[in-house]
């Protein structure tokens, strides 16, 4: 009798303690749910994904990137609660921080990063043994320390010297830190900032002049392209490329590869980007409007990057068309939720903040499957909670708790108000 009282008074215990963990979960109910479904998609991904993968790397343990995953999706989830309860104006004081750490990190990783693919993207954390990619947390604090220079230059935003440079000027540098290892996060992350500064009513001259600029060395990149390609006649020519792309300012021949890959496409090599953007087309051709079923896919043996780059191909396989456009209709929704926090909070570096998060989120989303359906060059991005995890990942999940942290506030503020006029 005493035992099972026991027993009983720890249930009720731990009962308590879920409902009051429940309870103090606020913010917007339709992101938490989002998030939940994007994370029970991206199991089933990996999952599928990774099948193969781990049965040649792990003897047979074909569930270890399963049990990787849930790990991430865990931590992920633990991090979205605790940002989310932090009070949204102490992300404005940790932006300028954020920021200036960030700019040696960037630095450090360009010249001294362990370098993958061709590019140095990755430092190695201590004691954990991880890599992170620089970009991701640059790209949080440069939102964090945007948002904070937009609300507080409202008053001078119209000004070119006063209002726009100040706000242009760590753009212009994370960018051009983040750039010559990796050009396509660089730019989404750039046309995600002029966003931003659009709405935070920056002059669209401004802008259109910043836009023109920036589309300099693009057009360069297309015109290299094809000049190439009509060069290119032997293979000594693609031996003579591939060699050059090993120096770190050789990634322009990366970059020059990617266009010339997707304006005219290349040969069957399984390393090129064409390769890999025909493995996404074959899926996709596969799964047909309603797919061949969850872990049916064949390409996913064949295409590199499944489980990460091109995730959404191996979606489209098992899902169809149906389960494609259901994940571009929850981006939508997520994207459209942030908006409504953004009309809703009644200060400005809240409201930017939320959207600015947002954006950058959404454009990385369309970006990764533009890139699976062969709409843009390959980029690298990853699909936001869906591809596999890794500090990428992690920051998605912290990029959502801050959002949620200003969703919560404007709730608060909503409700006292509401109770003021109750009296």
């Amino acid at each position: 009798m005493e035992a099972t009282r026991d027993i009983g008074l720890g249930g009720l215990k731990n009962t308590f303690n879920a409902n009051n963990l429940i309870s103090k979960t606020k913010g917007d109910r339709v992101i938490w749910a989002l998030v939940v479904l994007l994370t029970l998609v991206s199991l089933l991904a990996v999952y599928s994904a990774t099948g193969s993968l781990a049965y040649k790397n792990y003897r047979g343990n074909t569930e270890i990137y399963l049990f990787k995953q849930i790990a991430f999706i865990l931590a992920g989830i633990m991090v979205i609660y605790f940002a989310h309860l932090v009070n949204y104006t102490f992300y404005s004081k940790a932006a300028k921080i954020a920021f200036l750490i960030s700019l040696p990190l960037l630095f450090y990783t360009l010249f001294f990063g362990v370098k993958m693919n061709e590019g140095s993207r990755w430092i190695r954390l201590p004691l954990i043994n991880m890599t992170m990619q620089t970009s991701d947390f640059a790209r949080l604090a440069l939102f964090m320390y945007l948002a904070r220079l937009i609300s507080k230059k409202q008053d001078v935003i119209k000004d070119f010297k006063k209002g726009y440079l100040p706000i242009l000027a760590p753009v212009v540098v994370t960018c051009a830190l983040i750039a010559p290892a990796n050009l396509s996060t660089a730019l989404l992350l750039g046309a995600s900032c002029l966003l931003l500064m659009f709405i935070g009513r920056v002059s669209t001259r401004h802008i259109l002049i910043t836009i023109g600029v920036a589309l300099i060395p693009i057009v360069f990149l297309i015109s290299a392209a094809v000049i190439r390609h009509g060069k290119e006649k032997s293979e000594d020519a693609v031996v003579a490329t591939t060699k050059s792309s090993s120096t770190l300012f050789g990634r322009v021949d990366t970059w020059i590869g990617r266009m010339e890959s997707f304006i005219y496409g290349s040969r069957d090599d399984i390393n090129s980007d064409a390769y890999q953007v025909n493995q996404a087309k074959i899926a996709i051709a596969k799964g047909g409007v309603f797919g061949v079923g969850p872990g049916n896919s064949t390409t996913r043996d064949y295409l590199p990057q499944a489980y990460n780059d091109f995730i959404y191909a191996i979606i489209i396989e098992e899902y169809g068309l149906v389960g494609g456009a259901f994940i571009m209709f929850i981006y939508l929704v997520f994207l459209y939720r942030c908006i409504r926090i953004y009309k809703r909070c009644p200060f400005a570096f809240g409201a930017f903040l939320a959207l600015g998060l947002s954006f950058t989120l959404a454009i990385q989303a369309v970006a990764n499957m533009a890139v699976t359906v062969n709409l843009f060059p390959v980029t690298g991005v990853t699909l936001p909670l869906v591809s596999m995890g890794g500090t990428s990942f992690i920051f998605t999940c912290l990029a959502i708790g801050i959002i949620l942290s200003v969703s919560r506030n404007v709730e608060q503020l909503e409700g006292k108000a509401a109770a003021e006029v109750v009296k």
